[in-house]
C-alpha cells in the first residue's frame, strides 16, 4: 500500500486532472458571452489547538466579473485529506482579485467565507473565513503558485496561518446573458459549467462485520447513500467528473464525500448499452465513519442502459477505501443518467436553457443531542436548471454558519415550478429531498423540504429571492419552519447544453 504522503499527492494529482483535462476549449460564439473562468485546486496544512495538523484540500470555480477588471467570484469547498479529522468540510463562496505584476508573474488576493466543520473539530457555529495572498506563475492555460492564507473560525477555536500550493486552470465560462433568454441562439457546443451529463445516484456500501464507528458502536453492515455526479468527456471514450454523496440513515447522519473522477466508457450495443469503469479520489468522512484523515478512494465498473437519447439507467459495483482509516467496503448503486450535450453540438438556433445559480442563507430550528431545540443558520448554494418554461430541476447544499451547529450540512435534490406574477416578480413552489446530519443535530439522515418563494428582479441577471417552508426528517427528529433569502444569478446555456 502507498504511503499516506504518496496517496495525498495522488489525490491532488487526480483532482487537478479532473479540473484541467475536460475544461471546454476556448471558443468564440457571437451569441454567447465568455468571461474567463478559474478552476482552482489548493493544498495546505492548518494547525488546530494542541499542535494538531490537518491537510486541507480546497477547490473553487471563479468566474470573472467583466465590470471589475481582475475580480472573480464563485463557489468553493474545503475539506480534510490528512491528519485525524476525516469528515471535516466547509462549503461556501470565494471572491478574488488578481493582477499581473511582471511578465508571467502575478498576485491574487481573495476571501473565502463558508460553513461547515465536522469530525469533532472546534469550529463553534461553523463559519470559516479564509483570506489569502497568492503568488502565481502564468503558463497560459494553467497557473501555478504558492499561497499564504489564514483559516479562522470566528466563533470556534481554530485560527491558523500557513503556506500552501495552488493550481489554477484558466478557461472560459460561456453563457447566454439573461436579457437574451427569449432569443434563439446557436449553442456551438458546451456552455455554462460544461458538463455533458449528470447522474442522480442511490446506493449502499457493504462494510466489514467488525467495523466500528468513532464512538465504539458497531457500524451498520449497509451504509445508504444518495448523491450526484457531473461528468464531461475529453476524448471519445475518456471522461472526468465530480461526485458528491451523503448518508441517508440515522446511524451515520452527517457522513459526506466529495471526489474527482476519471473514467473510461464504450458503447457496446449502439444506442442501447454502454459499459465503463472509473476511479475516484477525494475526501470523505463524518457521521462517525472511520475514514482517518479523510482521504477516500473508489474503483468501480458499470453499465448504462439507454432508454432515450437523453435518459438512461446505470448499475454499478465497486470498492471504497479510506487508506488512512478503517472504512473498506463494497459498493453498489443505481443511477438515473441525464445526458445534456457534448462539445460538438451546434444544431439549428434554439432558445437557450434558463439556469439559476443562487447563494444565500436559511434559518430553522433544529433539535440537538443535548435535548434542546435551537435555531441554526446555514449558508446555501443552489443550482436550478429549467426543463420546461416553468418547471425546473433543483440541487442545493447548505452548511451551518451559526447556532452552535458547526459540522451540520444537508444536500437536497428535487423539482420546482415558477410563474411570473408581474414583469419584475416571480413566484414558485418546490419540493426537495436528500440527506443531512452532523453538528450535534438530531436527524434521521434523510430530510424533505417543501418551500414557497417570491423573487424580485433587481437587474435582468440578478434577483432577490425570499422563501418560507418546512424542513423535516420523515422518521422523526428534525421538524421546523424554515425561512431563507438568497441572491439569484440567471443565465442561459445553449439549448441542450
Amino acid at each position: 500500500m502507498l504511503s499516506s504522503f504518496r496517496l495525498r499527492r495522488a489525490a491532488i494529482a487526480l483532482l487537478a486532472l479532473a479540473t484541467v483535462a475536460g475544461l471546454p476549449a476556448r471558443a468564440q460564439e457571437r451569441s454567447l458571452t465568455a468571461p474567463t473562468a478559474h478552476a482552482r485546486i489548493g493544498f495546505e496544512r492548518i494547525r488546530l489547538p494542541g499542535d494538531e495538523y490537518v491537510g486541507l484540500l480546497g477547490s473553487s470555480y471563479l468566474v470573472d466579473a467583466p465590470a471589475i477588471p481582475g475580480f472573480a467570484l464563485g463557489p468553493a469547498v474545503y475539506g480534510a485529506v490528512s491528519g485525524h479529522r476525516g469528515g471535516f468540510f466547509t462549503l461556501g463562496g470565494e471572491a478574488a482579485w488578481r493582477r499581473q505584476i511582471a511578465g508571467p508573474f502575478g498576485v491574487e488576493v481573495g476571501l473565502y467565507a463558508g460553513g461547515g466543520g465536522g469530525a469533532a473539530a472546534p469550529v463553534g457555529g461553523g463559519l470559516m473565513l479564509r483570506p489569502h495572498l497568492d503568488l502565481l506563475w502564468d503558463f497560459g492555460p494553467v497557473a501555478l503558485g504558492i499561497s499564504v492564507s489564514r483559516v479562522r473560525f470566528p466563533n470556534g477555536a481554530i485560527d491558523s496561518t500557513q503556506a500552501g500550493i495552488v493550481l489554477d486552470a484558466i478557461n472560459d465560462f460561456r453563457y447566454v446573458p439573461a436579457s437574451h433568454l427569449g432569443t434563439p441562439v446557436r449553442g456551438g457546443g458546451r456552455s455554462g459549467f460544461g458538463f455533458d451529463r449528470v447522474q442522480l445516484v442511490a446506493g449502499a456500501y457493504r462494510t466489514r462485520s467488525d467495523l466500528t464507528l468513532s464512538d465504539g458502536t458497531s457500524a451498520p453492515r449497509s451504509l445508504g447513500m444518495l448523491g450526484i455526479r457531473a461528468e464531461q468527456a475529453f476524448s471519445p471514450n475518456w471522461y472526468w467528473g465530480l461526485e458528491a454523496n451523503g448518508a441517508t440513515q440515522r446511524a451515520i447522519a452527517g457522513y459526506a464525500e466529495y471526489l474527482g473522477v476519471l473514467g473510461y466508457e464504450t458503447e457496446v450495443v449502439p444506442r442501447s448499452l454502454n459499459l465503463g469503469a472509473r476511479v475516484a479520489l477525494g475526501m470523505g468522512g463524518g457521521g462517525g465513519v472511520p475514514t482517518g484523515g479523510g482521504l477516500l478512494a473508489k474503483a468501480a465498473a458499470y453499465g448504462i442502459v439507454r432508454m432515450t437519447n437523453e435518459l438512461g439507467v446505470a448499475l454499478e459495483v465497486g470498492l471504497v477505501d479510506a487508506p488512512q482509516g478503517r472504512l473498506h467496503a463494497g459498493e453498489a448503486s443505481v443511477a438515473l443518467v441525464w445526458s445534456l450535450d457534448g462539445p460538438d453540438a451546434s444544431g439549428a438556433p434554439a432558445r437557450p436553457t434558463r439556469t439559476d445559480f443562487s447563494v444565500g442563507l436559511t434559518r430553522y430550528n433544529a433539535p440537538r443531542r443535548d435535548g434542546s431545540e435551537r435555531p441554526l443558520v446555514a449558508d446555501v448554494l443552489r443550482f436550478d436548471r429549467y426543463v420546461a418554461p416553468h418547471l425546473y430541476v433543483s440541487g442545493e447544499v447548505h452548511s451551518a454558519v451559526s447556532g452552535d451547529a458547526g459540522g451540520y450540512s444537508a444536500a437536497l435534490l428535487g423539482l420546482g415550478w415558477s410563474q411570473p406574477i408581474t414583469s419584475g416578480v416571480r413566484a414558485g413552489v418546490e419540493l426537495l429531498g436528500g440527506a443531512s446530519g452532523g453538528g450535534g443535530v438530531v436527524s434521521q439522515g434523510s430530510i424533505i423540504r417543501p418551500t414557497g418563494w417570491l423573487a424580485w428582479q433587481l437587474t435582468p441577471a440578478v434577483s432577490l429571492r425570499l422563501g418560507a417552508g418546512h424542513v423535516r426528517s420523515p422518521h422523526g427528529g428534525l421538524s421546523s419552519t424554515s425561512v431563507d433569502a438568497s441572491l439569484v444569478f440567471t443565465y442561459g446555456v445553449g439549448a441542450g447544453s
